[in-house]
């Protein structure tokens, strides 16, 4: 078995339904308008993430965290968000189904909003 990398990824209430009903296995498919999916290097970029873009979006957020094979992850550079502190990987939607398969184990809930 390869090495893991943890990521971390803030979802709102009805992005983390599809999570489960998937059986915290997989991120949904996403929209026309969301061609990147957003993992996220840090739990306090997730955290401020979820608190502060979902809670006033959509009444609350999550902060997902997972585990993915780092072998994977070789293919795809960190990338920085306005500032070293927000560092995130860019999958393409279309490659989400890979990044799904290279999940390590469940999506877990780690910290919800509001508290």
């Amino acid at each position: 078995m390869s090495d893991s990398v943890r990521l971390w990824r803030p979802v709102g209430p009805e992005e983390l339904m599809l999570i489960a009903a998937s059986g915290m296995r997989e991120f949904p498919p996403r929209l026309p308008e969301q061609p990147i999916f957003y993992p996220v290097t840090t739990y306090d970029y997730a955290v401020k993430i979820a608190r502060d873009w979902n809670v006033p979006a959509s009444g609350s957020g999550f902060v997902t965290e997972f585990d993915v094979a780092a072998d994977y992850l070789a293919e795809y550079k960190v990338e920085q968000a306005g500032g070293r502190e927000h560092e995130e990987y860019w999958i393409p939607a279309e490659d989400l189904p890979r990044f799904n398969q290279a999940i390590v184990g469940h999506i877990r809930v780690v910290k919800s909003f509001p508290e």
